[in-house]
């Protein structure tokens, strides 16, 4: 462990997910201390990135999530002040962060994902609804933890979710409703992990049921067949490899009520506190908390 050098672990910052990324970033540090680490707290929002470089530190583990953490900002910065870190580089980032030209990348590939359109003030809502149907989803493209999201159930409904994500981003997407439950893969190196299922007692899989339920259900085994599975990690590390996705990461999926498993969105710096997904495929894999954080530091890159 001692190999590592100092290690800051980078978390809080200033996105809408700070309270998520405070979270995840006391968990990795606290494994990576109880390793033998000698890893550090380190924030953003708090203090300059030169410092790292000012106090000696060899490594960066990123547990920021979404503005200014994973879109491909504080990659560009360490990368200049020549400090290597874990997960994807500066353009994977950017391009994971945005829903819009990540979709762009999988479509060109022939990827399956759901239909969708770009809002704006002046869309023709009615329009919208009789191309992707009812229900369907509103989103901000740069966000994440299900941030400014809302399901519209009625065309009337539709202007007002487009002004509600528009809060978040100027640009918002809508997209149709797949069925068929929901579902995750994680990569770790060249590895897939376990595919999750998810079953959120609320309308969706929205902020409250990732971080503040306890009755969120996630379900590893996942109950596809292997076929299936199989299929599902196939795809997760085929769109993860179309973006440049390096280190680890995690990709999250809409199954149709026909079996059919469509692309949702990638996440390059994926949550790692007591609700997050990624550490549960691990487990069910057979690695610990502590050997998952080992694993993506040991992939800490520059550039």
């Amino acid at each position: 462990m001692k190999n590592f050098g100092k290690v800051a672990v980078l978390f809080g910052g200033k996105s809408a997910e700070r309270e998520v990324s405070l979270k995840s970033g006391a968990a990795v540090l606290a494994a990576l201390q109880r390793s033998g680490v000698d890893a550090h707290a380190f924030d953003p929002a708090v203090e300059n990135l030169q410092a790292l470089r000012d106090e000696g530190y060899d490594r960066a583990f990123i547990a920021l999530h979404g503005r200014y953490g994973e879109d491909g900002t504080v990659q560009g910065a360490l990368e200049l002040l020549g400090i290597p870190y874990t997960g994807s580089g500066v353009l994977a980032s950017a391009l994971g962060m945005d829903k819009w030209r990540t979709k762009l990348v999988w479509q060109a590939a022939g990827l399956p994902i759901p239909n969708y359109t770009l809002l704006d003030e002046h869309s023709d809502w009615e329009g919208v609804v009789k191309q992707l149907g009812l229900p369907l989803f509103v989103k901000p493209a740069n966000e994440g933890s299900s941030v400014g999201i809302s399901k519209v159930k009625a065309s009337g409904e539709l202007q007002q979710a487009y002004r509600e994500a528009a809060k978040h981003d100027k640009l918002v997407i809508a997209e149709s409703f797949v069925g068929g439950g929901e579902y995750t893969a994680a990569i770790l190196g060249e590895q897939a992990l376990p595919v999750i299922k998810i079953e959120s007692v609320n309308e969706f899989y929205d902020y409250e049921a990732k971080y503040l339920r306890d009755d969120t259900r996630y379900l590893c085994p996942c109950g596809l067949t292997a076929e299936q599975e199989a299929e599902m990690q196939r795809l997760a590390k085929q769109a993860f490899a179309l973006i440049g996705g390096q280190g680890w990461g995690r990709v999250d999926f809409l199954m149709s009520e026909t079996g059919k498993p469509y692309l949702l969105e990638i996440n390059t710096s994926p949550g790692m506190t007591d609700h997050s997904l990624v550490p549960m495929a691990a487990r069910q894999a057979g690695i610990s908390f502590e050997q998952l954080v080992v694993r993506v530091l040991e992939r800490a890159h520059v550039g």
